[in-house]
């Protein structure tokens, strides 16, 4: 591992909590060069929702590098991109009723997505003020890390980050205060020091941010708001989209209509750069070229993602599974915490994208520390990094699930057992 010491940036992070050298993967499962076997419960932070190379998604890359099809498109028309827009509309818009989006092909990144959404909602209103939200978490390019909460991320930015106006999530001060009613107050007061803003950008999960939820009557009060005040309501569906909450877009069942939405990591379905803004026919004011990015056209992401549709996508079943397999972690969680009474800890999170809230941020990384020493790869995530968080692929099985969850309780017993003989001695 000294090559990657000394050649690669100190920028790295993930390789810090997972010190080996992995070699292969297959479904939900890890593998590093000296043949010891991982279960994957961070899968590419979410990009890997239909797990690592799927036999069905492979083949149909594989075909198509061999039948020499584009790799690189730029904007042109393809064949490929052809059968990604036909089947995204034909198996995820239309039947939700949402075949009045158009699509926009950005850059392949998620934090590309968010910026073009800005972007577009800025170009259509006139003006420039977005509201975002605290503990929320959209990207890392300038724009994007102006929407976003997190200070560890913005100090790097070595610049001021503008145009944002922060407001209190769901529940961020408990059930007891409405977040919604605050903001309706500081919208209507003139002197509130709230500049008349283009857009609200919302996660319905907050995947970094810890997993906090919003429910559906906070976000039907959030669309409402956005209608009063002619604000534009984008939805980063980014890690919560593309089945990890247990239905392709997180806001389906919540009665809400997003004017514009962010898609990238698991949309190729492959763990390809692939991201895409959804946005409403009316709001397609782009001139031609007036937004772009090189690699717009990834060829291959469109062959994988369409793959992904036929396959997961054509009924109902595999939504229900993702529903099932949710609620068996779910249930092995809240064991985990009755376990530990009076530690603090609890479940948070919706589907497959779930976690344990701990006291502490420490605490949460000795717990993936041990876990990862007994083959788990899993990852913190919070305001104070102190939430275990699962994203496993939605393609686990059930035996994976128990055997990975038999581990963080493992590691759960080891750091409380460490813990409690700690306060004995003092």
């Amino acid at each position: 591992m000294e090559i990657f010491k000394q050649n690669e940036s100190g920028v790295r992070s993930y390789c810090r909590s997972f010190p080996v050298v992995f070699n292969k993967a297959l479904g939900a499962e890890l593998f590093s060069e000296d043949g010891t076997r991982y279960i994957d419960f961070l899968a590419g932070a979410g990009t890997l929702n239909y797990g690592h190379n799927h036999p069905v998604l492979k083949q149909a890359l594989l075909d198509y590098i061999e039948s020499d099809g584009l790799t690189h498109g730029l904007d042109m028309y393809s064949k490929a991109k052809e059968r990604f827009l036909e089947t995204f509309n034909r198996i995820i818009l239309k039947p939700r009723g949402m075949q009045d989006y158009r699509v926009q092909f950005t850059g392949p990144t998620g934090t590309n997505a968010v910026e073009a959404a800005l972007k577009l909602a800025r170009k259509v209103t006139g003006r420039s003020n977005v509201i975002s939200f605290t503990n929320g978490f959209h990207g890392c390019s300038l724009a994007a890390l102006a929407a976003t909460g997190n200070e560890h991320h913005r100090g790097g930015a070595g610049t001021a980050l503008n145009d944002i106006s922060r407001m209190p999530y769901a529940n961020y001060f408990g059930k007891e205060v409405s977040t919604i009613a605050m903001m309706k107050k500081m919208l209507e007061d003139p002197s509130s020091g709230i500049d008349k803003p283009a857009a609200v950008i919302v996660e319905v999960v907050q995947g970094e941010g810890g997993l906090n939820t919003a429910s559906a009557d906070w976000l039907r009060q959030l669309e409402k708001l956005c209608r009063q005040h002619g604000m534009l309501l984008i939805v980063d569906d980014i890690q919560a989209g593309c089945g990890r909450t247990g239905s392709f877009f997180s806001f389906e069942e919540m009665g809400v209509q997003p004017d514009i939405i962010t898609l990238s990591k698991s949309l190729s379905g492959y763990g390809l750069p692939f991201a895409v803004v959804l946005l409403k026919n009316e709001l397609d004011q782009w001139k031609p070229g007036e937004h772009n990015g090189t690699f717009r056209g990834n060829n291959h992401a469109f062959v994988t993602a369409a793959a992904a549709f036929e396959h997961f996508w054509q009924s109902e079943d595999f939504a229900l599974s993702v529903r099932e397999k949710g609620q068996r972690i779910r249930t092995r969680m809240e064991q985990i915490v009755r376990r530990h009474p009076g530690n603090k800890l609890f479940v948070k999170g919706r589907g497959m994208m779930l976690g344990v809230s701990c006291p502490d941020g420490e605490t949460a990384a000795r717990i993936c520390e041990l876990a990862f020493d007994k083959g788990l790869v899993i990852e913190t995530s919070g305001n104070h990094s102190q939430v275990v968080k699962c994203l496993c692929p939605l393609v686990i099985t059930e035996e994976q699930i128990d055997r990975a969850m038999d581990i963080l309780d493992e590691a759960f017993a080891e750091v409380f057992a460490d813990s409690n003989s700690a306060r004995k001695a003092s």
